[in-house]
């Protein structure tokens, strides 16, 4: 099993970590509000524990569960603490009428996590193309990216302790198109869809 750290205490830490808890895992969750974080320990229970905002995460998987537009000033304060850590950027950057990214240019908020991290750390985007409710109730494939591949094998393993599965999308530059994937899942929810009740996923045709 996996030592984990969630920096954030909104909804997808809570049911990142309670199915992390659930999968064995060790987790500890770290929030700016230190109540909130001691909080959401107690409610996840098992292996749950709290660390201090902006200190060595005790975790050697780091998930940054914060609203994307304070994904990277968190690394950043975050600093050298984060090094030789696998950082996981899960966040969706989308624009004020969910109809496409707030960045224009061909980047990602992972890629730029990874100019903002210590070098020997490294970035893997995941579970943004997943909606909340259905992360905590169902078994929906799970999208990654990264450019190296011994952290790509330990959020891999990570994920199938969940009991979901993990689908490699190829180098941190797909960072950009998964986040254009979160677009799509939100297009699908208000349209062809109609509802959040959804996952994208693979599905393989018999050979």
């Amino acid at each position: 099993m996996s030592n984990i750290s969630i920096i954030g205490t909104g909804n997808m830490a809570r049911t990142i970590g309670a199915r992390a808890v659930a999968g064995g895992n060790t987790v500890e969750i770290m929030g700016r509000d230190q109540s909130k974080a001691t909080d959401l320990a107690k409610t996840l229970g098992g292996a749950a524990t709290t660390g201090e905002w902006g200190t060595a995460p005790a975790g050697d998987i780091v998930i940054v569960a914060l609203l994307h537009d304070g994904v990277v000033p968190a690394v950043a304060q975050y600093g050298d603490a984060l090094a030789g850590k696998v950082i996981v950027d899960i966040s969706n950057p989308f624009n004020s009428t969910f109809d496409g990214l707030a960045h224009r240019e061909q980047t990602s908020i992972a890629q730029e996590v990874a100019k903002t991290a210590p070098t020997s750390a490294s970035v893997v985007k995941a579970f943004n193309t997943v909606f909340r409710h259905v992360l905590e109730k169902g078994r929906p494939d799970v999208f990654l990216a990264g450019d190296n591949a011994q952290a790509k094998a330990s959020v891999e393993a990570f994920i199938e302790s969940l009991g979901l599965r993990p689908l490699d999308v190829g180098g941190l530059t797909m960072a950009h198109w998964l986040e254009g994937a979160g677009v799509v899942t939100v297009g699908l929810a208000n349209h062809g869809v109609g509802n959040l009740d959804f996952a994208l996923s693979i599905t393989e045709l018999p050979v």
